[in-house]
């Protein structure tokens, strides 16, 4: 389903179903339940890279609370919970969003599985979203968690939840996200929750182990595409020019990648550039190989599912992303990667590993926030063209000239270049 499509729905339909959404919990109230959460679900929808900022949340369910923890996903996102161990896959239920009737169809198979499966906590992770509010609300759990607008103008999506927690557009989206947890640990209840601080280490995500034999199947899958391809030799630098429908402003202009690739080949003959990307987006990755015509700037992909890229990770020196979910795949691996921002801030999506952002800091920026459903206005993206190759260059020689150490891991308020 488009973009455009699932917002007129949000909007049309889902708020006066949310007001009447309100009216059916008023009046049937929550199951009954244990008094501490036991089973929780966490809705995560739409964005891929989420499910690494959500981690710390989950993880904390997991320790302070001793909760199993079950998730709710697009199906067309799902590969991205499989990067962390943290959520079972059996626990994993995802909702298709190809068409109105299959999202239908799913929504009512999810809200009969929520009540067969004894969910007694959800914690909606969506920012404002009607439709994840609708199935947190009629979920039936005794303890329903999400972020609430109260005095500001933000979306309605009716008075479902248990636990409003106050959305802080000022702190990091993991912060914001462990806030949730600390609503249900609150000794007496609260308004707003969460009336907590969250430290820049209760958000670190944690590296995830690869095999040397998972290195060696990425390092034969660069061979197929670059046959000259020495390990011992070369070092490797990963480009991701893409970005999702959900905020196209977020795009660096490709001429920008192929201007950075080409300067970075010139630059070092030990380095080999790749274009990494899914299978959809193979053939605009190999037309940026053919413009710039280096032998050793080489598309990569839709070489390899995504449960593959923290092992691609490992091998590479560094990655140059879009403000995307490769940047925030990042950070459960060692490599060092180079952010750029635009219509969001890095202050608040900043990736949770060993990262730098380029964020030109206008004062439009960030224009995309939870009160207009990231629905920018913005027709021309200046924020993204004032990022030049030369400005970009610069970082990535920081790594591949030893002057920036590879494993130091930037603080998150730090987080702007």
């Amino acid at each position: 389903m488009k973009l455009k499509t699932m917002r007129a729905v949000d909007y049309w339909i889902g708020i006066p179903l949310c007001f009447l959404g309100t009216q059916l919990v008023r009046l049937l109230g929550a199951r009954k339940g244990p008094e501490k959460p036991s089973r929780m679900l966490f809705i995560e929808l739409s964005e891929m890279g989420s499910t690494v900022i959500a981690n710390p949340a989950l993880q904390k369910a997991k320790d302070s609370l001793s909760a199993e923890i079950f998730f709710l996903i697009f199906e067309r996102n799902v590969e991205s919970l499989h990067l962390l161990p943290t959520v079972p896959e059996a626990n994993i239920v995802t909702i298709r969003e190809t068409s109105l009737f299959a999202l239908a169809f799913d929504t009512l198979r999810f809200l009969r599985w929520v009540r067969k499966a004894n969910i007694d906590t959800v914690v909606d992770m969506e920012l404002f979203s009607r439709y994840s509010g609708l199935l947190t609300g009629l979920s039936g759990a005794r303890r329903r968690v999400g972020f609430h607008r109260f005095h500001a103008e933000g979306l309605y999506r009716g008075e479902m939840l248990t636990h409003r927690v106050n959305y802080n557009g000022h702190i990091h989206m993991a912060k914001n996200f462990v806030c949730m947890i600390n609503a249900l640990l609150a000794p007496q209840p609260e308004v707003p929750y969460s009336k907590t601080y969250v430290s820049d280490e209760e958000i670190r995500v944690p590296i995830q182990p690869v095999s040397e034999a998972e290195k060696e199947f990425v390092r034969n899958l660069i061979r197929k595409v670059y046959p000259e391809y020495r390990p011992v030799y070369h070092r490797v630098v990963l480009i991701n020019p893409n970005s999702s429908e959900l905020l196209p402003q977020r795009r660096w202009n490709r001429e920008n990648y192929s201007t950075l690739a080409a300067m970075i080949v010139n630059e070092w003959d030990d380095v080999l550039v790749l274009i990494t990307g899914s299978p959809a987006e193979r053939e605009e990755a190999l037309r940026m190989q053919e413009k710039v015509g280096h032998p050793r700037f080489r598309s990569f992909a839709g070489m390899h599912k995504l449960t593959v890229i923290t092992a691609l990770y490992n091998v590479a020196e560094v990655l140059v992303s879009n403000d995307s979910g490769p940047a925030h795949f990042s950070a459960i691996t060692p490599i060092r990667s180079i952010v750029l921002f635009g219509p969001e801030t890095p202050k608040l999506y900043g990736s949770l590993g060993n990262t730098e952002a380029i964020w030109a800091e206008l004062s439009c920026s960030p224009c995309v926030t939870a009160a207009n459903q990231k629905n920018s206005a913005c027709n021309d993206a200046v924020c993204m063209r004032l990022i030049t190759p030369e400005r970009v260059l610069e970082s990535v020689r920081g790594v591949l000239n030893g002057t920036t150490a590879k494993h130091d891991l930037v603080p998150i308020a730090a987080l702007r270049s």
